[in-house]
């Protein structure tokens, strides 16, 4: 897949990439609504994959808009792009999935003074319970949620889709290294479950200095071409 991003500013990385692969094993299909998409990444793969999905996504950085859907052209994919704040999504439209690599620093982090890495890297422009609330009014009943987040968070957003009566279905950690703590947490949530919550094997990303097999093998189903220009 050809992704045109940002010469300077966000880009993707192996977050998307592990994330695109963790959605991916649930088989989606209906309409999926990429929150947050950036220049597309995460739901482009996911539709190109996954025939029956309906791709949907919203973006409020204006920049991002324009690579994301020049993206979908290129890779002769169906895209409805919602050009806004996710919280002011139109609720009268409801989605079989939510997928989203949503900013998850937290506030004490140092801040990068790039406006499009504030946006998409700091958990202030999304804070979780407007996240969460706004997800539980868009999904259909017994629908899906999937996304990414800082590992440190986990209790915390576990207490808080309970509030919105979510429950957390399947948990995956990742770590770089295997005697490392984990560096991200991928988790899928469903609303109305009574489900017990399935805790994955962990996911080790490097093998000393190279990428683990399982790393190798989601690079190499990817199969990303990243182009840095400014359309």
């Amino acid at each position: 897949m050809l992704l045109y991003q940002p010469e300077s500013g966000y880009c993707y990385n192996s977050d998307s990439l592990f994330l695109y692969d963790f959605i991916d094993s649930f088989k989606p299909k209906g309409r999926v609504l990429d929150v947050g998409a950036g220049c597309g990444v995460v739901g482009l793969l996911v539709a190109r994959g996954n025939t029956k999905v309906e791709l949907e996504a919203v973006e409020k950085q204006e920049a991002f808009v324009h690579y994301a859907t020049t993206n979908a052209r290129v890779n002769k994919i169906e895209y409805k792009m919602n050009e806004g704040d996710f919280v002011e999504l139109d609720e009268s439209v409801k989605y079989d999935y939510i997928i989203s690599n949503p900013p998850f620093y937290p506030e004490g982090v140092q801040k990068s003074e790039d406006e499009m890495l504030r946006n998409a890297r700091y958990n202030v422009n999304l804070p979780l319970a407007d996240f969460f609330k706004k997800v539980s009014r868009l999904l259909k009943p017994h629908s899906h949620f999937i996304f990414c987040y800082d590992p440190t968070a986990f209790g915390l957003i576990c207490g808080e889709l309970e509030k919105v009566k979510m429950r957390v279905v399947d948990v995956q950690f990742i770590h770089s290294k295997v005697d490392r703590t984990a560096s991200l947490v991928m988790i899928h949530a469903r609303n109305g479950s009574k489900s017990m919550m399935k805790v994955w094997p962990p996911f080790i990303s490097f093998e000393g200095s190279e990428p683990s097999q399982k790393a190798k093998e989601i690079y190499k189903k990817a199969q990303t071409q990243s182009i840095k220009c400014q359309i």
